[in-house]
């Protein structure tokens, strides 16, 4: 199904609320990032899911920015749930996606901002605090903006595997077989790293690198990250080359020719 254009009104609306609340998110990230102290609750009994102070208030934030600017929206945070709405739209809200980095300190964790529809991702926001850089992509947008200026985001032109950076956020991805299929790829590429978090996708966007391959992602990790690599050129599916905005296992991509590639050795 093709999904109708938004009007011109609307869309800069969008762009309006999503940008208020990545800005305010920043001060509530910042507010905690490196601080002496700072700890986390875990989410997770049988590993490590940390959380912090830090999220929550971002995510309270972002949703203070939506109560006055666009109300009637539904919403799905990452620690705050559902909130149902009447207009058919859905900001998807990770507040801060990397919260293992953001412990650690390393400015790779990122705020993630998106607007979804039935069909997936209308518009996405990439946004670090701490280095100051924001990746937008939709309607229109397809831009960096931070330190060295305002860039257009395009995506890497074919090149073979064998030249290409691969990065992934967890060595073991997800499962054995998960694992066992990303090596398959990581393997045959030039340069593999890891743990970048949603940073990955955004250089992925920024022509920095060729693929991004991961598993057991939430539709919060994925959805901003899609609308801007698709805005940049790219194209993100799950393994099968199906939608992957309701996450899984995910391929993000800088091209066809190289996404055909990887996916090939995923399936063997």
């Amino acid at each position: 199904m093709t999904r109708a254009p938004l009007s011109p009104d609307l869309t800069a609306d969008l762009w309006r609320t999503a940008h208020a609340m990545a800005d305010a998110a920043r001060p509530a990230t910042l507010a905690h990032f490196r601080a002496a102290g700072l700890s986390a609750d875990n989410k997770d009994s049988q590993g490590f899911d940390p959380v912090t102070a830090g999220d929550r208030e971002a995510e309270s934030a972002m949703r203070a920015v939506l109560a006055r600017m666009r109300p009637d929206d539904a919403i799905l945070g990452e620690e705050h749930g559902a909130k149902p709405g009447t207009t058919g739209l859905t900001w998807v809200l990770d507040p801060i996606d990397g919260t293992r980095g953001f412990l650690s300190g390393t400015p790779t964790w990122g705020v993630l901002v998106a607007l979804a529809d039935a069909q997936g991702p209308v518009l996405g926001l990439i946004d670090q605090p701490y280095i100051g850089e924001r990746f937008s992509g939709g309607p229109g947008v397809a831009q960096v903006e931070g330190p060295q200026g305002r860039a257009t985001l395009a995506t890497r032109a074919p090149r073979p595997l064998s030249r290409a950076i691969v990065f992934t956020t967890f060595p073991e991805v997800g499962t054995p077989d998960d694992a066992q299929a990303f090596h398959r790829v990581s393997a045959q590429a030039q340069l593999t790293r890891y743990g970048m978090d949603c940073y990955a996708y955004a250089l992925l966007a920024a022509g920095q690198i060729d693929l991004v391959i991961e598993a057991g992602l939430q539709s919060y990790d994925i959805m901003a990250p899609i609308a801007v690599i698709e805005a940049a050129g790219g194209l993100v599916t799950d393994w099968q080359g199906g939608p992957a905005h309701q996450g899984g296992r995910v391929l993000a991509a800088a091209n066809p020719q190289i996404h055909a590639e990887a996916m090939a050795l995923l399936s063997a």
